[in-house]
């Protein structure tokens, strides 16, 4: 892990809150602020939230600290890893909670925005006893999607989760129970869980989808994880848009559309 503290606009490196949200970044600056803006919205705000730069070539480290100046009583970091990849980025970011004494920890991304109860429907969760939170993943609304596509997208979340059940290759000896679909930019879990099964591998997403692991992993060490639909994070369609909904669902499912460019701006 290559992280680095190097902006003094930011809080120092030092004990986060109890609750740890990691933020992978890379080229968000015409979104990264609205997703931190989400946060300040949130009705539970006892957090830390650490946003992980993936070697950005544009503004969105800029944006980041003058955000932070903008919202003193916010509690943000701001770290480097210089590994190329989403499970890179996004490890860096959850270990930092792991290792500045975190209870928990969530994850979102620098593209999305939190429903303003997310991070108590998190805690929520957590209450009820869960390690590992899947939440809902819905259409951001305002990047031009009719209301037939969003419907479409919506559907077709649902039947990825359905395949991802009967999905050979999340099948086999030693899990606890079925597959979880886990959606990388809406989940949440214990600091002890995250240690324990080895988190995100470091990989990039052109390789693996890192939340997919990271929930068979976590499903060989416990039971207690699940779904919660209240949990919401508005995602960007800039994929679907791109590229299309089939070829879309056919990057997630096994990487068979494959094309040039994964990284869509």
């Amino acid at each position: 892990m290559n992280a680095l503290m190097p902006d003094a606009a930011l809080k120092s490196a030092g004990p986060t809150r109890d609750l740890c949200i990691a933020m992978p970044m890379l080229n968000e600056e015409k979104l990264v602020g609205q997703a931190l803006s989400s946060l300040v919205a949130q009705s539970f705000r006892d957090f830390t939230v650490v946003v992980v730069d993936n070697g950005s070539t544009d503004r969105s480290c800029a944006i980041v600290a003058d955000f932070a100046a903008e919202h003193p009583d916010m509690d943000i970091r701001l770290v480097h890893d210089a590994e190329k990849g989403t499970g890179a980025a996004a490890d860096t970011g959850m270990r930092f909670g792991v290792e500045h004494g975190a209870r928990w920890l969530a994850r979102t991304d620098a593209d999305c925005l939190a429903a303003p109860d997310w991070t108590a429907r998190i805690m929520g969760a957590f209450d009820d006893g869960l390690e590992l939170v899947a939440g809902q993943l819905v259409p951001r609304e305002d990047e031009g999607i009719t209301r037939r596509e969003r419907f479409l997208m919506l559907f077709a979340v649902e039947v990825a989760s359905f395949f991802g059940k009967i999905r050979p290759g999340n099948k086999g000896e030693g899990y606890l129970g079925p597959y979880q679909m886990l959606p990388g930019c809406n989940m949440a879990i214990t600091a002890e869980m995250y240690h324990r099964s080895g988190g995100f591998p470091r990989t990039r997403i052109e390789d693996l989808h890192e939340d997919r692991a990271l929930s068979n992993r976590v499903r060989k060490l416990t039971r207690n994880y699940g779904l919660r639909r209240d949990v919401v994070v508005y995602g960007s369609s800039r994929r679907v848009k791109a590229w299309g909904l089939k070829n879309t669902l056919a990057w997630y499912a096994d990487h068979r559309y494959r094309p040039e460019h994964v990284d869509i701006r």
